[in-house]
């Protein structure tokens, strides 16, 4: 996917990584609600450990993301966490409430989704560490 011109691409890494950044410290910083305990109120096995492990995640690929290293690598547990927020909080709220406040509530979920998904097929972008790698191992 050469043709791609670099700038959408960088929009989208600015957008992907910023927000698991964010998500990640506010896990940190608001166990109870965003954190452990959240992953308490959702069912989620060994939220003791998830409480950690997802945010550490979350910080440590949003970053790879923002500055392209490692980027299509970085994408991967970020795809496996938005699949398990929808699925573990997402699907019931289809099931109890219904489609439309399922649009609702999931549109960030599923952008961030899809923007994880267009990054591991795409790459980081001509503006990346990435792509100075690529360059210097040829």
């Amino acid at each position: 996917m050469k043709n791609i011109s670099d700038f959408p691409i960088i929009l989208i890494r600015l957008m992907v990584g910023a927000v698991f950044l964010s998500e990640g410290i506010q896990k940190f910083l608001f166990p109870a609600e965003l954190g452990v305990g959240r992953f308490i109120k959702i069912g989620l096995p060994s939220p003791e450990f998830l409480g950690y492990f997802v945010p550490a995640f979350e910080i440590t690929c949003g970053v790879l993301i923002l500055i392209g290293l490692f980027t299509r690598l970085a994408s991967i547990p970020l795809i496996i966490i938005m699949l398990t927020a929808i699925i573990s909080t997402k699907i019931p709220i289809l099931l109890n409430e219904g489609f439309w406040e399922l649009a609702h509530a999931a549109r960030t979920d599923w952008a961030m989704l899809i923007g994880a998904i267009f990054l591991a097929l795409v790459g980081a972008g001509k503006f990346s560490i990435d792509n100075l790698i690529q360059k210097n191992l040829r």
